[in-house]
């Protein structure tokens, strides 16, 4: 080491240069070499004695040495490199590679030097950067040196100059650098030295473009990945451990930096480059520059930087060096391919390593769309497979990297490099289709690059529907060939196009999946895109520091819905738009009609013109033939198509040309002679001295389109000379004509360069792809390409089409549609997913039922995940049920003995379903759910449980611990196997079969048990865990998905149990567990499972299987006694929710086992978790009363026992939260009165009545309802509504109603307990009713009680008027009733009115129309019962009753009397229609004979009924008025403080009406007669009619006297005394007529009476008459003679005939006489006397 120090002296540059200026010296010729060995040791000398220093001038090239010196030290390394010795070269490579390397050169190059011999010989060069020119010259010269150590040390060399950050390597100088690299990768003989080569040309291009991004020279490298630059090409050169040595090679370069040069001196000339200051030299750099597209763009950016300037020239020269191409003489030039591929991987290099400037900078991305597009575009149409696979490579970095700048671009390689390999499924390319396979597959991995494509291209209007036809090529693929075409591929490579198609599929939906998740921010929700997207290996998945995110800043539609919103509208109008431009090209009249319509084009001629010159994909053809139509508006259309040309300056050949590009000329004469004149006029209009008329321009046209057809038709032989067509246009213009050099220019014109259109096609109509392809102007790019050479040859593409499709890309450029957008609102999905979904689920499906290869059918099942997962998030239900059933009917459950390993696996996805995306699978569950019960099912068979065993849980045959699949064999050996559903499993059905529905034909073989056994076998890869995974994961569900997730539980549960073969529990177990689960969620989530678990208990609870209902029952139960552990807060009705299900069940079912079996388990729960009990209350009372009115015994007293004890010990916990249960109690109560099996039940549930009203009495219950509404038990009453002020007294409503109907039980005991309690009840506690409440309850409690709604409907405002209730109570219902209940009754009114008549004091009416009603009565006993009670309350209430209420008792009897009459008359006038007359034996004759003993017939039996009935009633109607007498008498005479002139009124008003009904009833002689006779032959005592006529005469002349004798203030304005005497003289008068001889008989023609022979004395029964009515005439004429004398003289005249006819007649009692005597001589004397 020391001695290698000495040979250079001590600076930096003496040691790097010392060992090799040695090394020359020993290498070389003294005699041949002595100049380079004399320059060598001159060299040393200097270094030797330099003495190193720290600073350095700025002139000097060399670091720590002067610029002389510097000359001095390189001249013999400069005479060794052009040398031509490899001996020499060697150690001068070596030493220059040094300094380079550890940046002790220090200059800026920009040209060569030119290749002057004499410079090498001894001229000394002027400037630093000309010695390193030389320098660097001279080593790439030096590879022409026929040696591979030499060539390794010049790539070292050039590297290591590129490398330095102190050399700054310019312009042409850097392009020749590069050059030489080229020669030594295409002329090295080396392999090694070739991957070398390539490798450092590739690490140049790192280097330039990094400082290009930084725009500084300072910056950090990788080292280039050899094994990735052999990708494509040279794999061949690879020999042994090249690739290694290579990149130790690259590596030493690059990290071989150690010098410690300070960075601020090695980059002055670095930092001056970049500032733009340029030396005098550098300024002649851009003077070479070919093209002034880069100089106009430069001017437009400003002053660019030289660095930049560098990057951009490189990148310019190598798409010019890609597009270069062999001639047709020398087509086999392979070096120039070579060439060609190398550059096309350089580019490859930059694009992956590039940067944001790209993106950014404007020069740079124009710099790809000139020159790099125009590359692929040339090379597009090359055969060469390494050539398709770089441009495919190049594209995909394009497309995810630069896709922002490049969207019309894109959208015109994509479908060139990808879509048509693609779609071409017959006879493609293996490795060009694999290519694309694989790309596709990379480019799906970027979830933003789909995201894009679909929003940027099949939602814009001019652009491809890329992402459709992706799809649908990729799904053509996945299905392989159509069956019967014919096909180049073999089997295996149709099997890896279809594998791979399948793996791109898959990989649109992850990408898709984890786009989504990514905005929605699901997280961890779907763990499997993470770990899948963090092996991109970078080619598709962009950081930021790549610049990707921002891509999205320039154009974004924000993550708004309007983004979503105007990227459906803009999809929306492209496929109109396409549909109405395929139906142009059908029929091009509806089309345009269509368009019209549907408003994408306007009405107009000029708009419709518009459409047909610049919209892409109609056919030219049908443009033609419309054009030419004869019609108006296509006439219009024709002239305002032709008018938008404009043809001025131009000549004719040129605007027919230009004319004629847009369509296709008809085939049809008068249609091409119609658009040719309409074009003549237009050009003449636009040339007007062109021609002397349009006629010469119409003419000339036609010679022109003649020419052209003649010229360039293969079919036409002799061909049209020039002179042929001058001489065939002579005289056209207006006789004259044209020059013969204009004919023979256009003549020369035509025939060189045929007149077509611009993109000339011949594509059927019939073809789909092609016709896509025209739709989408892409006809003519893809024709590009679609030719094919033989041979690998690089032979360019057309010239014409690629200056095309260069136009197309200014074109789109130019509009609106080509900005980028970008979206962040997953709407955008639904677009995509309704684009995609159906191929995706053909391929998945077809794949997944016709391959068993596993990597095919795992990749299918993750494609069935990821997009379940999409459109279940996004909620688009149909798709995901599409895809759900797939999946589902792909697991083989329902036909297990076909079961394979890939159904397992199916069955293994739908769990990690459930798991992954439970929250938005809704109505999929079902599919879930019943996959998870078919494997359930089948393990159960499995184990060797029965299909009996396996309902409710218990299996009859114990499976075999050490062989689980023993139990299957047991049905062979026990014969079970002719079990239908056994046998059902094993032969399979349909996946939507869910019982037998057929009949077995016959037993099923062991063969094929076996089969089935071993196929079980399979199911032990999912175990219980997995199985029961899903329900335990049910807690993690969202609020929306648990409800969802439990209606489908319910669904497949009822499957399992409707089964009528196959009954299984398997899901209601589950059902019970959710439930358990999720009991624990808010309440309001809760209610919503529970309503759907609760209509699921109910229709099960009723089924007609009861083992069925019975487990369900149980189970609900079990889940009841669970939700009873939790407390509940008041005024909440979750346990009553909760029961519900229970009462239902109770109230519909027809099984006593059942509603036995709910009666316990409330018992059960109530008993067990009474504290907990509060809203659920309402539910348990319900239940039991359900069950008292059960038709079974049991469970009527099982409800009591329960009733019983709940009401005796828990009463408290009733009440406890809220107060109106205790209504519930109540009716329950209630209903047990009405048991029909024991009258001990209905006793005791009265006493618990009672001992409810004490603790309600007792206080501590309050509600919030100040109206109480109660429905009675019985269906046919009423609503009963009370209005209670104050909130404890509404709770006495339905008790105190309840008992009020239970008193109309038939039974006498409960009827009579019933009354006893209830008004206990009323008496009391009545002192806690307000007055308001009294009257509810006397008008809904105590009324009812003695009267029915059904037979009287009261006034519903009787409340508002208790009068009109008066006299209107019946107790037709209450006939039922004994005496001694009626006795009770009445009593007990009494008493509680009475006691409580300050409080109920306004219900006075209701009382008295309580009482009259028992008073009318037409029971004897009933009505004695209301006089007795009426006299009662009047004594009790004597004193403190008011006149008004006095005057209501008397209106009330007034009323009771008087209502009764009608009805009675009406029923007394029955007999009139009854004969009871003999032979026709007159009933005169029969009165005369009658007394006689003359025989009488037997009367009619049926009129004899009838008079019974009229007898009966009319005994009973006389005995109620005499009693209403009665009642008047006694109540006027006990309390003469009733008598206030408006009763006095009444009760005169109720004596006169009875009494006169009393005196026409007995002048009813006829009928009178007719119940006589009736009553002899019926043996039964007559009614007592004049006994009634006498008593209510007797009553009013008691009432009149009384009034003269103690009232006579009244009398006066009544004049009673009147009254007096006119009743007076109406008995008399009444007696006379008694006592008067019978009529005359009539004679029998009833023409005049017969004469009476003999005067006959009176009959007995008149005198028995006479008799009765003998005391009411003594009682008048004593009552005349108790007048005052005025009085009588004064109405004297108006009795005295009366007087004097008494005297005359017989009377039966001496009384009469004796006062006849007395009032003649006491009265009558004196009067006659004093006159």
């Amino acid at each position: 080491m020391s001695s290698s120090q000495s040979l250079g002296g001590q600076t930096p540059v003496g040691r790097v240069l010392g060992p090799s200026l040695d090394q020359i010296i020993k290498n070389a010729s003294w005699r041949k070499h002595s100049n380079i060995v004399s320059a060598a040791k001159s060299a040393l000398d200097l270094l030797h004695s330099l003495a190193p220093s720290s600073s350095s001038t700025a002139a000097a090239p060399l670091i720590g040495i002067s610029f002389t010196d510097s000359v001095v030290v390189l001249s013999p390394i400069l005479l060794s490199l052009v040398s031509s010795q490899p001996k020499l070269i060697h150690p001068a490579l070596l030493g220059i590679s040094h300094l380079f390397s550890l940046n002790l050169v220090r200059t800026s190059l920009s040209l060569p030097d030119p290749p002057d011999p004499t410079t090498a010989a001894g001229s000394p060069p002027s400037s630093p950067s000309q010695l390193i020119s030389r320098l660097i010259q001279a080593v790439c010269d030096s590879c022409s040196v026929a040696d591979d150590a030499a060539e390794l040390a010049v790539l070292r060399v050039l590297l290591s100059a590129v490398r330095s950050p102190c050399l700054v390597i310019r312009g042409e100088f850097l392009v020749h650098m590069i050059r030489t690299c080229y020669n030594v990768y295409l002329g090295g003989q080396n392999g090694t030295n070739q991957i070398c080569a390539k490798a450092v040309l590739a690490q140049i291009m790192v280097i330039i473009f990094a400082r290009v991004e930084d725009d500084r020279m300072g910056v950090s490298v990788r080292v280039v990945n050899v094994g990735e630059l052999l990708e494509f090409a040279d794999k061949n050169l690879n020999e042994g451990s090249s690739i290694q040595f290579c990149q130790g090679f690259l590596s030493e370069v690059v990290d071989g930096n150690d010098g410690n040069v300070e960075e601020k001196d090695c980059l002055v000339d670095a930092e001056e480059v970049r500032n733009g200051e340029l030396t005098e030299e550098e300024e002649n750099v851009s003077k070479g520059e070919e093209t002034s597209v880069e100089n106009d763009e430069a001017r437009a950016t400003g002053l660019e930087s030289k660095i930049r300037e560098d990057g951009f020239l490189v990148f310019k020269n190598l798409c010019k060096l890609s597009m270069k191409f062999s001639s047709q003489e020398q087509a086999d030039d392979q070096i120039l391919l070579r060439g060609k591929v190398l550059s096309l991987e350089l580019l490859k290099v930059i694009m992956d390593k590039g940067g944001p400037i790209w993106r950014t900078n404007e020069r740079f991305l124009n710099a790809i769309k000139q020159f790099l597009c125009l590359s692929l575009l040339k090379n597009s149409a090359m055969s060469v497979m390494t050539i398709f696979q770089l441009q495919c490579s190049i594209f995909t970095t394009l497309l995810t990297k630069y896709r922002l700048g490049l969207k019309a671009e894109i959208g015109i390689f994509f479908p060139m490099l990808i879509l048509r390999v693609l779609e071409n499924v017959l006879q493609p390319s293996f490795l060009q289709k694999m290519t694309v396979l694989n790309l596709l597959e990379k480019i799906c991995q970027d979830p933003s690059v789909i995201i894009d494509i679909f929003v940027n291209y099949d939602c814009d209007v001019d652009a491809p529907n890329i992402f459709e036809r992706t799809v649908n090529g990729l799904l053509k693929t996945a299905l392989g060939p159509p069956a019967g075409s014919a096909t180049t591929l073999s089997p295996v490579q149709d099997i890896s196009f279809r594998h791979e198609s399948v793996k791109c599929l898959v990989s649109i939906t992850k990408s898709m999946a984890a786009w989504m998740d990514q905005q929605l921010r699901l997280g961890e929700s779907y763990p499997q895109n993470n770990s899948d997207n963090s092996s991109n290996d970078g080619h598709s998945t962009l950081s930021a520091d790549d610049g990707h995110t921002g891509d999205y800043d320039l154009q974004s539609d924000g993550n708004s819905e309007s983004g979503a919103i105007s990227l459906e509208q803009r999809r929306a109008y492209k496929i109109e738009l396409q549909k109405g431009v395929a139906i142009f090209n059908r029929k091009p009249s509806k089309g345009i009609e269509f368009l019209i319509n549907t408003k994408k084009i306007g009405g107009s001629p000029e708009e419709v013109a518009a459409f047909l010159k610049n919209t892409a994909g109609l056919n030219e053809t049908v443009i033609g033939d419309y054009l030419g139509e004869r019609d108006e508006f296509p006439l219009k259309v024709m002239h305002a198509y032709v008018d938008s040309f404009d043809f001025k300056g131009k000549d004719f050949g040129e605007s027919i040309r230009f004319f004629l590009r847009g369509f296709r000329l008809p085939g049809e004469a008068q249609k091409i002679d119609r658009i040719m004149e309409k074009f003549a006029e237009r050009f003449c209009k636009c040339n007007p001295e062109s021609f002397s008329s349009a006629d010469t321009a119409y003419v000339l046209a036609y010679s022109v389109i003649m020419l052209n057809t003649d010229a360039h038709n293969n079919m036409v032989k002799d061909k049209m000379s020039k002179a042929d067509f001058i001489r065939n246009n002579r005289g056209i213009d207006d006789g004259k004509d044209l020059p013969e050099e204009y004919l023979g220019a256009l003549y020369n014109q035509i025939v060189k360069d045929e007149i077509k259109m611009s993109s000339d096609s011949s594509v059927q109509p019939n073809k789909q792809v092609n016709s896509l392809n025209k739709l989408l102007g892409l006809d003519g790019i893809l024709n590009l390409v679609a030719w094919k050479q033989t041979e690998e040859k690089p032979l360019g593409a057309n010239g014409l089409l690629v200056k095309h499709i260069q136009e197309q890309f200014k074109a789109k450029a130019g509009k609106s549609e080509s900005v980028y957008h970008s979206v962040n609102d997953v709407a955008i999905l639904r677009f995509m997913v309704e684009v995609c979904w159906g191929p995706m689920l053909a391929a998945f499906s077809m794949t997944l039922d016709q391959s068993d290869d596993k990597l095919a059918t795992a990749q299918c099942l993750l494609g069935f995940r990821f997009s379940v997962h999409i459109t279940a998030v996004i909620g688009m239900q149909t798709q995901r049920d599409a895809f759900m059933t797939s999946l589902a009917k792909f697991t083989n459950l329902h036909c297990a003995a076909d079961m394979k390993q890939k159904n397992v696996d199916a069955v293994k996805a739908i769990i990690s379903i459930a798991i992954e995306d439970g929250n938005y699978l809704q109505e999929a569950w079902e599919h879930i759910l019943t996959c998870l019960s078919r494997i359930e099912n089948l393990l159960l068979l499995g184990e060797g449980a029965t299909v009996e065993g396996s309902f409710l849980g218990s299996s009859t045959v114990e499976p075999e611990e050490n062989n689980p699949k023993a139990g299957m064999s047991s049905f062979m050996k026990k014969g079970t196997i002719q079990n239908p559903a056994v046998i059902a499993v094993v032969r399979g059905g349909s996946y939507d079969s869910t019982s037998v529905a057929f009949t077995p034909s016959g037993p099923v073989t062991r063969e094929q048990i076996s089969n089935f056994i071993s196929n079980l076998n399979l199911l032990d890869q999912i175990g219980n865990f997995e199985l029961n995974h899903v329900f335990v994961n049910s807690q993690r569900l969202s609020s929306e998905a648990i409800v969802a997730f439990v209606r489908a539980l319910c669904k497949v549960s009822m499957v399992e149990l409707q089964s009528p073969t196959d009954p299984r529990v398997f899901s209601l177990t589950k059902i019970v567990e959710i439930a358990h689960y999720n009991m624990n969620r808010i309440r309001l989530v809760w209610s919503r499972i529970w309503s759907v678990l609760s209509e699921f208990f109910v229709s099960v609870g009723l089924s007609e299987n009861l083992s069925v209902a019975i487990f369900v029952m149980d189970s609900l139960r079990q889940l009841a006694m669970k939700f009873l552990e939790r407390e509940e807060l008041a005024n909440y009705n979750f346990q009553n929710e909760f029961l519900r299900p229970f009462v239902i069940v109770m109230q519909q079912s027809n099984s006593a086992e059942i509603r036995e079996l709910i009666v316990r388990c409330i018992s059960q729960m109530v008993l067990s978790r009474v504290s907990n009990v509060k809203s659920g209350w309402k539910s348990v009372f319900t239940i039991f009363t359900t069950a008292a009115a059960d038709e079974q015994k049991s469970i009527v007293l099982l409800a009591f026992e329960t009733m019983e004890k709940i009401v005796r010990e828990y009463f408290p916990y009733i009440t406890e939260t809220e107060a109106m249960t205790f209504t519930d109690c109540v009716r329950c109560l209630l209903a047990f009165t009405t048991s029909r099996f024991n009258s001990d039940v209905t006793l005791n549930a009265i006493a618990f009545l009672r001992f409810c009203a004490v603790k309600l009495a007792e206080g501590g219950l309050s509600s919030n309802n100040a109206e109480v509404s109660l429905q009675g038990n019985d269906s046919t009453l009423d609503t009963v509504t009370f209005d209670a002020k104050d909130e404890s007294a509404s709770f006495w409503v339905p008790l105190l109603t309840g008992l009020s109907k239970l008193t109309s039980d038939s039974r006498l005991a409960i009827r009579k307990t019933a009354m006893e309690v209830l008004f206990n009840i009323l008496k009391d506690h009545g002192r806690l009713f307000s007055d308001q409440f009294w009257v509810g309850v006397y008008n809904h409690v105590i009324c009812p009680t003695f009267t029915s709604d059904t037979s009287n409907k009261r006034d519903v405002n009787a409340e508002d008027n208790p009068s009109s209730t008066s006299g209107r109570i019946s107790l037709s219902d209450r006939s039922m009733w004994d005496s001694e209940t009626s006795s009770v009754a009445t009593h007990c009114l009494v008493d509680v009115f009475v006691d409580f008549f300050s409080i109920a004091r306004s219900q006075l009416p209701i009382v008295l129309s309580i009482l009259t009603a028992f008073v009318k009565s037409p029971v004897q006993g009933t009505a004695g019962t209301g006089v007795t009670a009426l006299v009662r309350l009047a004594d009790d209430l004597g004193s403190q009753l008011s006149g008004s209420e006095w005057g209501q008792i008397y209106t009330a009897l007034n009323e009771a009397a008087e209502s009764t009459i009608p009805g009675f008359l009406k029923v007394f006038g029955i007999m009139d229609g009854i004969d009871l007359a003999n032979n026709s034996q007159s009933l005169a004759d029969m009165e005369i004979y009658s007394d006689h003993g003359l025989p009488s017939d037997d009367l009619d039996h049926d009129c004899l009924q009838t008079a019974a009935y009229v007898i009966s009633r009319m005994k009973s109607h006389i005995s109620v008025h005499l009693l209403i007498l009665q009642v008047v008498t006694n109540l006027y005479s006990s309390h003469p403080k009733s008598l206030c002139n408006g009763n006095v009124s009444t009760i005169i008003k109720i004596f006169s009406l009875v009494t006169s009904h009393a005196r026409k009833l007995g002048s009813e002689s006829v009928l009178l007669k007719k119940i006589q006779k009736a009553s002899s032959v019926l043996d039964i005592s007559e009614p007592p009619v004049v006994h009634f006529e006498n008593e209510s005469y007797q009553s009013l002349l008691s009432f009149l006297h009384y009034l003269l004798n103690n009232q006579p203030d009244s009398c006066g304005e009544f004049a009673v005394e009147s009254h007096l005497v006119s009743v007076c003289v109406e008995v008399l008068q009444t007696y006379l007529d008694c006592a008067r001889d019978p009529p005359a008989a009539l004679s029998k023609s009833g023409s005049r009476p017969v004469a009476a022979r003999w005067v006959l004395p009176i009959s007995s029964a008149k005198k028995e008459e006479l008799s009765a009515r003998t005391s009411l005439v003594v009682s008048s004429l004593r009552t005349l003679t108790g007048l005052e004398r005025e009085s009588f003289r004064r109405y004297v005249t108006r009795f005295f005939p009366l007087l004097v006819e008494l005297v005359r007649r017989e009377h039966s009692s001496r009384e009469v006489q004796l006062v006849l005597t007395q009032m003649f001589q006491s009265y009558l004397g004196p009067i006659v006397l004093e006159s």
